[in-house]
């Protein structure tokens, strides 16, 4: 036997060795990955830039969610007018309202 003959046969006991082993085995389909907690913004307070990276809002809706503020609730950027509901549908799971604290009446 000639040393091609035992190479190529080594080689190919290996390769359907590996392949034979790693049909055997019984391998767990990996869990689905987690979707990483992406932070809310808020309409009452955000920047330009903020509002500008959320999907569908441009220069133009982020000059009218900001001229409109304050929002008590997020889905009056639609019932203001402010937003159409496909846009609002697209940022509705990526916004928030917060409210600002009241101050307290003093006592006199």
């Amino acid at each position: 036997m000639s040393i091609k003959h035992l190479v190529g046969g080594l080689i190919l006991g290996v390769a359907m060795f590996s392949g034979s082993a790693g049909a055997d085995s019984k391998t767990k389909p990996a869990p689905p990955a987690k979707p990483a907690k992406v932070a809310l913004v808020d309409i009452n307070s955000a920047s330009q830039e903020q509002l500008e990276a959320l999907p569908g809002i441009g220069t133009e809706y982020c000059h009218h969610i900001i001229m409109n503020r304050p929002y008590a609730k997020k889905d009056d950027l639609v019932s203001k007018g402010v937003l159409p509901k496909t846009t609002y549908a697209k940022i509705k799971n990526l916004v928030i309202a917060k409210q600002e604290p009241k101050p307290k009446a003093e006592k006199q």
